[in-house]
Formats: C-alpha cells, sequence, structure tokens
C-alpha cells in the first residue's frame, strides 16, 4: 500500500480541495514543491503543489475529487 497522487496543480486550488478530503476524515500528504524550490534556491514552474492520499482511501476520496473537478 502506497501513496497515490490525487491532484496536482496551484496551492489555493489543492488547500481547498485537501480541506474536503480531510472533512471526512481521509489524512492527506500534500507535497509543495514551490517551496522546495525557493528552499534550494531555484525557481519552479508549472503544477507546484501535489496531493497524495493511500491507496485504499482512494475509492472514498473519488467522488470527492470529481466534485471539485467539476466545479473549478
Amino acid at each position: 500500500m502506497g501513496l497515490m497522487k490525487v491532484f496536482s496543480g496551484s496551492e489555493v486550488l489543492a488547500l481547498a480541495l485537501k480541506e474536503k478530503i480531510e472533512a471526512i476524515n481521509i489524512d492527506v500528504v500534500m507535497k509543495d514543491n514551490i517551496q522546495s524550490a525557493r528552499l534550494a534556491g531555484f525557481g519552479s514552474y508549472g503544477q507546484a503543489v501535489e496531493l497524495f492520499v493511500q491507496e485504499t482511501e482512494y475509492g472514498k476520496v473519488f467522488p470527492i475529487i470529481e466534485e471539485f473537478r467539476l466545479s473549478i
């Protein structure tokens, strides 16, 4: 069992989706490539923030992700 990427995009959208997923008591791992790049001394482009959930929880979060995707 591992982590599965469920979102890649801006920090604002990632935080909104993370909040919706955590509302149903599922842990979310957020990887912020913007902060990592800044701390390393260089910039970052593109889809800079990623969200991950446990593979076993994907069935529970899929409806939330789809609803969120259709609302943006």
